[in-house]
Order: structure tokens, then C-alpha cells, then sequence
């Protein structure tokens, strides 16, 4: 079986976790097993000790596969002499009944790995296939898909990673990532003046974006010198204005669209001019990918 390093190890282009992604993997995984083997899997011991069995998974449906490097480990931490040999690669697409890998090793080792490796892979997957569709949908023009932090709890690493895999980029990966001022925020403080020199003494060498819910508060905060902003829930005619308004100024900001994007209206979000478009709906609205893992018992 390759080693799960050989795939990410890390300095993802894109994906700039805290920690290496083998790391990530090994933890996760770690956690899964513990939740789902805890002492141990009754069901296997039915299943003599020595028995071999093959195993292959087969995808359902249209699909951007990902998590070959959780899948793997579900394996290896279980018993590290399962071979699995993969017939796709990190982010192929893939057809309905196209065969991902085949696997070999203990019957009760693939038995009692089987539901924690195929939660991953389609978790993962089901991510980077939404991104992907995203990404297709603006193809030729300037703008990015990016994700948000709704995701699924104890999974935002990877379901960032998979976000990335699917052709999309990532916002701040957690609260000590970068700050975001929102509405909340800048009540607090008094107005979005205050609160961008407040942001701006911080001086913490991390991103600072601000959110504006119309064009009176995008004036006032690119006239406070924000670099960053976030355009929310603006209509596609708003969102030109906003454009233009922010074209027509000095110093540009980087202009994210969102709220109300779904498939249907995301090309002509990104078609007004926007850097960026966010899309919770790509980690948070997700349905896993349909997959069958099926075991042969050796003779």
C-alpha cells in the first residue's frame, strides 16, 4: 500500500493548515475509529481470524474523488498489511460504476475499517464535487470560489482541503486565521471607521476584511482603507455598482461576493466583476457520494 505522505504531504498550493496534512489525517482518522471500533468490532469476530478477502469500491454517480489519504489510514491504523491498489487519482472525475481501488488483506480488517474509510471518501468527495461544480460554472471569468467556515464540526481541515481539490480556494481557515468584521462588530465599536482603526492597530500580520451591507457602507469603508471587502447579500445590480464604485476609487479593495449564490445565479455573480464569490453551501450543504465497498472472501 503507498504511504499516506506519498500523496500531501504538505505546502498544499492552496491549503495552509497549522499543521502537515499526514498529520491531519493520522489524528482524524484516529478519532473515527476510536468513535466507531471503540474495544472492538463484535461483528468481525464471526468472520474467521485467518480468512483473506478481496474487496473493491465502486462509485455510483458523477464524482470529484477525495480523501484517498483518509481512506488509506482508516486501513493502516487497523492493520497495516491491508494492500490497497487505486485505480484513480486525488481529484479525477469520475463515471458511475468505474471501480476507485481494490483491496486486499484480512477479511475482518477490511470489515471492521470498511464504514469509517467510506465516510471519509465520500464526505471528501461530496466537497470537492460541489466545489468543482461551482468552479466549472464561472470558468472564463476573473473570479474565485472560495468556502466559508461552515463546515462540518471536527472536520474544517479537511473539508477545506477538499475544497481545494474540487478547484475552489479557501477563506480563513478559523477565527485566529484572519479577522472579519461584521455587523456586530462594527455596532460594538460605534461605526466602520472606529472599528477599522481599531482593526488596523491590532497590527496581528493577519488579513482584515470587513462586511457591508450596502453601498453607503462600502463608501465609508473603502474611505476608511479597507483592502478587503465583503459584499453581502447584494443584488447583481448592486453588486455592479459596487464594482464600480470601487473601480473609480484610488486604492482598489478586493471586492467578495455573498449570501443568495446557488448554481443558478453564481456565473452572473462573477460575471459583475467581483474577486471573489463564497459559498457555504459547498461544505455545508452537501450529500455524501454514493460508494460500495463489496467483499470477496478468498477460497
Amino acid at each position: 500500500m503507498k504511504q499516506i505522505n506519498e500523496y500531501h504531504p504538505i505546502g498544499l498550493k492552496d491549503f495552509n493548515a497549522p499543521t502537515n496534512l499526514y498529520a491531519i489525517v493520522q489524528s482524524q482518522v484516529k478519532d473515527a475509529l476510536n468513535e466507531d471500533v471503540g474495544s472492538g468490532d463484535l461483528t468481525a469476530l464471526l468472520v474467521p481470524a485467518t480468512q483473506t478477502a478481496n474487496a473493491r469500491v465502486i462509485v455510483r454517480e458523477h464524482a470529484v474523488i477525495c480523501g484517498i489519504d483518509w481512506f488509506n489510514a482508516c486501513f493502516q491504523q487497523i492493520d497495516a498489511n491491508v494492500q490497497i491498489d487505486w485505480l484513480v487519482t486525488e481529484g479525477e472525475r469520475v463515471m458511475p460504476n468505474q471501480t476507485l481501488c481494490k483491496i486486499t488483506g484480512l477479511a475482518r480488517s477490511l470489515l471492521t475499517a470498511e464504514r469509517c474509510a467510506l465516510n471519509f471518501l465520500q464526505t471528501l468527495s461530496a466537497t470537492a464535487t460541489e466545489s468543482a461544480k461551482y468552479v466549472d460554472a464561472i470558468a472564463g471569468t476573473s473570479a474565485q470560489i472560495l468556502d466559508t467556515r461552515k463546515t462540518i464540526p471536527n472536520l474544517r481541515l479537511a473539508q477545506k482541503y477538499a475544497v481545494t481539490i474540487g478547484g475552489g480556494h479557501n477563506q480563513r481557515l478559523a477565527l485566529y486565521d484572519g479577522i472579519l468584521i461584521k455587523e456586530n462588530h462594527i455596532a460594538a465599536a460605534g461605526s466602520i471607521s472606529k472599528v477599522m482603526q481599531q482593526a488596523f492597530a491590532l497590527n496581528c500580520g493577519k488579513s482584515i476584511q470587513i462586511e457591508v451591507e450596502n453601498l453607503a457602507q462600502l463608501k465609508e469603508a473603502l474611505d476608511a482603507g479597507a483592502t478587503n471587502i465583503l459584499l453581502d447579500n447584494f443584488s447583481i445590480e448592486l453588486l455592479c455598482e459596487a464594482v464600480s464604485i470601487n473601480n473609480a476609487t484610488a486604492k482598489k479593495a478586493l471586492l467578495e461576493a455573498s449570501g443568495g449564490i446557488t448554481l443558478n445565479n453564481v456565473r452572473e455573480v462573477a460575471q459583475t466583476g467581483v474577486d471573489r464569490i463564497s459559498i457555504g453551501a459547498i461544505t455545508k450543504d452537501i450529500s455524501a457520494i454514493d460508494l460500495s465497498m463489496q467483499i470477496a472472501p478468498n477460497s
